[in-house]
């Protein structure tokens, strides 16, 4: 074969190859695509779903897509390859989570079919060479799961079972095999990068789980404890302890890397310790400027005090008190507004001007001078035309039953926002986040360009094969 046919080859190689990914990035869609992809009912149902689940190194690309609008927001996907041979699943990314799980085969009532546009696939314990069990007599079943049991036995699974708010659940037993990211290598470039990384494998689902049209293969959690995918990858010291998202709530996709971004510079504030989940203290609420009359006793409950930050919650959920006199100094500001009552849960209007005109900001306060603001037309969404809809929410309870904070992402959506779990910060900037940021390569002291991005299974596919179509055509006339 002569030097212009095996360039052909290896080029038709490399394009037809599953580029997969020290910095990661994620290619990550949006469950629903866009705005008006949704109804108002599966959207509150499916935080009720996320608050049950909550209250029961190198750098890398997640290559993000979706949006965070209220009429078209879920949550974000991100396809991702596991074993050997490896295969691909679509799994959602969740920074309000730990576990990391795909659908296995076998599974009995687990989805397979979806209407977003994605083959679902089961994973196949048997069919990977890497894959193997994990034991409940293991160390890694105790000491990184606490799943041990009176009734484990030499030989039995390490199992587990998570029940989520509607009363919909998964359960199955865990298991350890390769997973494939995409490195950063250069300005806009990714290299392949592997972990071993232990993930439970669902044999079980039942409710809205099994159930739902917008189903994906499994769940990919993004949170602090020993489970996680970031923390295992970390302990082993293939990518360090941070990540950051930036979800582009006007076009759509957006950026998620492992690592550390040194463009955009952000402020942070302090994680609060010995917390489940990522919280932070939160002083005050300003509208239009001016601080809301509520007691601070509202941000200091029992055990829930501050705000919890979880980019897979859509809306915002606020103790009554505080909705109450956000909702009453925003309707003050139009004053001739009659509004009502959508699906029961949303508060809607109707409003013929600019909602920018009309409307105050909203900002959230703290600690470290740190602030967090909604725009109008970030907590105000368009059902139909003319008629708006009120994204804050009423109420949402902690473990002691007392009302919490949760800031889903009609905050968080057209912000850079960084996790270091090092430092035990978090912190935001405004951003467009159909743009970059750059991030540093450990190893190297390397900084690298990482874009936005928005996928679509369908459309990367065909892009796929008209890439190989024209290598071939190239090809054949070159010879």
């Amino acid at each position: 074969m002569d030097l212009r046919r095996n360039g052909c080859l290896i080029l038709l190689l490399v394009l037809l190859g599953h580029v997969k990914g020290e910095n990661v990035v994620f290619n990550v869609e949006h469950k629903f695509g866009g705005r008006g992809g949704t109804g108002l009912k599966e959207l509150k149902a499916h935080d009720v779903r996320r608050h049950g689940r909550m209250l029961a190194a190198s750098a890398a690309d997640f290559q993000l897509g979706g949006n965070g609008s209220p009429t078209g927001a879920a949550l974000y996907f991100t396809k991702i390859s596991i074993g050997t041979p490896s295969k691909d699943y679509h799994v959602q990314v969740d920074t309000g989570s730990d576990l990391f799980w795909v659908n296995c085969a076998g599974c009995n009532k687990c989805p397979t079919k979806s209407k977003l546009g994605i083959e679902m696939k089961q994973y196949d314990l048997q069919a990977s060479t890497s894959g193997k069990s994990i034991m409940c007599d293991q160390d890694v079943c105790t000491a990184m799961f606490e799943a041990t049991s009176s009734e484990c036995k030499v030989g039995k699974p390490c199992e587990y079972m998570v029940t989520y708010g509607d009363g919909s659940s998964t359960g199955g037993y865990f298991v350890k095999d390769k997973i494939y990211l995409d490195q950063v290598s250069g300005d806009y470039k990714t290299s392949s990068l592997q972990g071993d990384i232990a993930f439970g494998c669902s044999s079980k689902q039942f409710g809205e789980l099994g159930t739902s049209t917008n189903a994906v293969d499994g769940i990919i959690g993004f949170g602090a404890a020993n489970m996680s995918v970031i923390s295992q990858l970390a302990a082993t010291g293939t990518v360090k302890k941070m990540f950051a998202h930036c979800l582009d709530g006007a076009n759509g996709g957006g950026i998620f890397a492992i690592g550390q971004v040194v463009e955009p510079k952000v402020n942070s504030t302090p994680l609060i310790p010995n917390r489940a989940h990522y919280t932070v203290y939160m002083k005050d609420i300003e509208v239009g400027g001016e601080v809301l009359n509520i007691p601070t006793s509202i941000f200091e409950s029992k055990t829930s005090k501050g705000a919890i930050i979880d980019s897979g919650t859509t809306l915002v959920y606020l103790p009554s008190k505080a909705y109450n006199a956000l909702m009453n100094k925003l309707m003050a500001k139009q004053p001739e507004l009659k509004t009502h009552h959508l699906d029961g849960d949303f508060d809607c209007f109707m409003y013929h001007g600019n909602v920018d005109d009309g409307f105050p900001a909203v900002t959230f306060q703290f600690m470290g001078n740190l602030s967090l603001t909604a725009y109008p037309h970030d907590y105000l969404f368009q059902v139909r035309d003319n008629e708006w809809c009120i994204g804050w929410q009423e109420g949402t309870q902690g473990k002691d039953g007392s009302e919490i904070f949760l800031l889903g992402d009609l905050l968080l959506s057209n912000k850079l926002v960084q996790y270091d779990l090092e430092k035990k910060t978090i912190g935001w900037t405004q951003y467009d986040c159909s743009s970059n940021i750059k991030v540093k390569d450990e190893t190297s002291g390397n900084v690298y360009t990482v874009g936005a991005h928005k996928i679509s299974s369908a459309s990367t596919r065909a892009f796929t094969f008209f890439l190989s179509l024209i290598s071939l055509i190239l090809c054949y006339l070159l010879n």
